[in-house]
């Protein structure tokens, strides 16, 4: 029977080195011996084989792929082995470093001081080798979650998908140990399979023990032969935990070209071999009979690429393109966010301004301009901000989503742990460093405790976590996007208040917020109707009735918005006034009036630059342009529309007479006698004011011949009295 087992595995070694040499890709390139030649030339040191490729084979024998999946660790060598007798010869000119040299001298000196019969002199292949062999599962059909990984699957090949909580640094980790004799000058080589061996003291070699001298060993370290290991933990998704569970572990064991793949909070998806592993050491004692499991990985693959590593599709470039140069893409790339969600245009704009974010800037004595867009949703129950939320997490390629009262100021921000396998103290990193370049969702913002709320002003502001506790003092990375969703003070707006009571939040935290939306739910019978409608329909069909035009998918969105954020805009010259006097005029208008609806400071005039430089760069301009510092503008006054409206109606001018006085104050500011119907439009919607009101103004002021209109583009002309 065990010759049986070996002449199998010769022919299995024969089977693979005919799949290596012969299997031909879709362009009839032989695949596996073009990696080959660029192992040989030193270019690259994995060598992945695709399931995939040995299921679309000609020559396929199903036993064989069977026993792969089955018994991957041993044919996992038996690749090894046959790949060490397919290396081609290299190609190019290579410099040589400290492992080419030991083996040109090895097999120098190879010959001389061989005994023949001894197995420990004998070199083991590993050590001639410079590549490594991983066996990748096939992508096709569902990956297991980690609750599905059973017994039965120990040794095989399994593919799971999970998220990534922790990850320990890049180790070496012994393969073979060299050791030199003191007395016969013999090199004696040991292979080290499991996390642990015992090292030899004597000498097996044979002149020794006929000598009858225990010779004294010393371990080579440089001669030795280390791969990168890195261990990982990974959690599973919280849609695959079942009602009442707790999400369950694996530990993940990355070795060689693996290693450095995932950082903590990444979704990925692995394959990899279910193998035991027996406890070590002192936990041996506690745990007794029983083992422990790990995966050993075979490969890893995103789920969401961060926005710099995203590499776009011949396809998807294309359609980028295409969606450039639609005039109308900021509306539709805004109404393509959530449109099962009714309405909340405006909102959507200014969400998708916040996945797209501005520029950081870096001056010269290294002080920083944040980029990122902080957004607050204040609204009354039931007007979709957690679905907001939600969504928006899903669309970034890094989203966290805690709640207010669910998270604690140190869940937020960093914890210090031990560490279960050094017993050190380390850096846990909370929501807001996980979603570092990405966005964070803060739920229930109004609900969390004062303490745990002034972490956040950091973060918002330096971008930063400080930390100093338990002799750790450092600071760490969040350049996060925070995204917050909060109550007014007493549950619903209340209207008899000023704003400052309802929002109730401290202005150090509202003036660090770029956008603070106001979205009141007012009882109006049109709207009310078209949004039940919106909600049946939805309800029904379970999408999202026509726009007019197809919803991009997210993952068009994810593109799109990776590209966009390649650009850098600048603001021009010319703009700069424009900028600075339209921030004094807002501090103005704020100064006169008795109730300010927001407190207005110099991170405002900052917002309103990052908020055109967002949309700069969704049309992949390089410079600013005057509309997006008027769009910027409008999204500010229209955070607080649903505020403005109510107060026209008290203040008791009709709507006509003041859209004209607005038309005509901004005439007699910029000294011109024509205003083009764009920036009309602008400049009333700003204020709270319909298109149809705006028609309606310039007919009856047309009659009273104030001003000529065009009859096409509509543009209005002052007749000089």
């Amino acid at each position: 029977m065990s010759m049986a087992k070996g002449l199998d595995f010769s022919t299995d070694k024969v089977l693979a080195k005919e799949f290596l040499s012969n299997f031909a890709d879709a362009i009839g390139e032989a695949k596996y011996m073009n990696i080959l030649q660029e192992v040989a030339n030193r270019k690259i040191r994995a060598v992945q084989i695709d399931l995939e490729d040995l299921f679309n084979y000609k020559d396929l024998d199903e036993e064989f792929l069977r026993r792969i999946t089955e018994n991957t660790r041993r044919y996992i060598g038996i690749f090894a082995e046959a790949i060490d007798e397919l290396m081609p010869e290299p190609t190019e000119a290579f410099t040589d470093d400290d492992h080419d040299i030991l083996m040109t001298q090895r097999s120098d000196e190879g010959p001389e001081n061989m005994d023949g019969s001894d197995p420990l002199q004998k070199m083991p292949p590993e050590i001639k080798r410079y590549f490594e062999v991983y066996i990748r599962a096939s992508s096709k059909g569902r990956p297991y979650t980690i609750r599905e990984v059973k017994a039965s699957y120990i040794g095989q090949l399994v593919r799971i998908s999970g998220i990534v909580t922790r990850c320990s640094d890049v180790k070496p980790l012994m393969q073979v140990a060299v050791y030199t004799c003191e007395d016969c000058g013999f090199e004696i080589y040991q292979e080290v399979t499991a996390r642990v061996f015992m090292p030899l003291f004597e000498c097996p070699s044979k002149r020794c023990v006929t000598n009858k001298t225990k010779g004294n060993l010393i371990l080579q370290l440089r001669a030795s032969k280390f791969l990168k290991f890195q261990e990982a933990k990974i959690q599973e998704l919280a849609e695959h935990v079942p009602k009442g569970h707790i999400p369950r572990t694996m530990t993940v064991h990355l070795r060689g070209e693996l290693t450095r793949k995932v950082a903590p909070g990444d979704v990925i998806e692995l394959s990899g071999i279910f193998l035991p592993i027996p406890y070590t050491g002192f936990r041996a004692m506690r745990a007794g009979l029983v083992a422990d499991t790990y995966l050993e990985a075979m490969s890893v693959t995103h789920f969401k690429k961060k926005y710099e590593e995203y590499e776009l599709r011949g396809d998807e470039e294309e359609q980028i393109a295409r969606l450039a140069e639609d005039g109308d893409i900021y509306n539709k790339l805004s109404r393509s966010l959530a449109p099962e969600i009714f309405g909340h245009e405006d909102i959507k704009k200014a969400l998708l301004l916040l996945l797209v974010g501005a520029p950081h800037r870096k001056l010269k004595d290294g002080m920083k301009i944040r980029g990122d867009l902080h957004i607050c949703l204040m609204g009354d129950p039931g007007v979709a901000k957690s679905q907001l939320l939600k969504h928006i997490i899903n669309v970034a390629p890094r989203g966290v989503y805690t709640t207010g009262k669910g998270s604690s100021g140190v869940g937020l921000t960093a914890a210090v742990q031990k560490d279960p396998v050094t017993n050190e103290m380390v850096l846990e990193g909370g929501a807001l460093v996980l979603a570092d370049m990405g966005i964070c969702a803060i739920d229930e913002f109004d609900k969390m405790d004062e303490s745990d709320r002034t972490a956040i002003h950091e973060v918002m502001e330096q971008q930063t976590v400080s930390i100093a506790k338990a002799g750790i003092t450092t600071s760490l990375n969040a350049r996060t996007a925070v995204l917050a969703a909060a109550n007014p003070a007493w549950g619903r707006y209340d209207l008899r208040r000023t704003p400052a009571e309802n929002i109730n939040l401290p202005p150090a935290l509202l003036s660090r917020f770029d956008l603070l939306w106001l979205i009141l739910d007012r009882a109006d019978l049109d709207s009310d109707l078209e949004l039940a409608r919106h909600v049946v329909y939805v309800h029904q069909n379970k999408e999202s009735p026509a726009l007019g035009f197809t919803p991009l998918d997210p993952s068009v969105l994810r593109a799109y918005i990776s590209a966009a954020r390649r650009v850098s805009p600048c603001v021009p010259r010319e703009l700069e006034e424009y900028v600075a006097s339209a921030y004094s005029s807002i501090r103005q208008e704020e100064a006169k009036s008795n109730t300010p609806h927001s407190y207005t400071t110099v991170r405002t005039l900052l917002s309103i630059l990052r908020i055109s430089a967002a949309l700069a760069r969704l049309r992949f301009s390089d410079t600013v342009a005057q509309s997006d510092v008027d769009e910027a503008l409008r999204l500010m006054q229209m955070s607080k529309f649903s505020l403005y409206s109510d107060e026209r109606q008290k203040s008791g001018l009709d709507a006509i007479s003041d859209i004209y006085s607005i038309l005509r104050d901004e005439a007699a500011r910029t000294n011109r006698m024509d205003v083009s119907y764009a920036h009309a439009l602008n400049w009333i919607s700003r204020k709270g004011y319909s298109e149809a009101q705006l028609k309606e103004c310039l007919e009856e002021y047309a009659a009273l011949n104030v001003w000529q209109i065009h009859p096409h583009t509509f543009d209005i002309r002052f007749i000089d009295a």
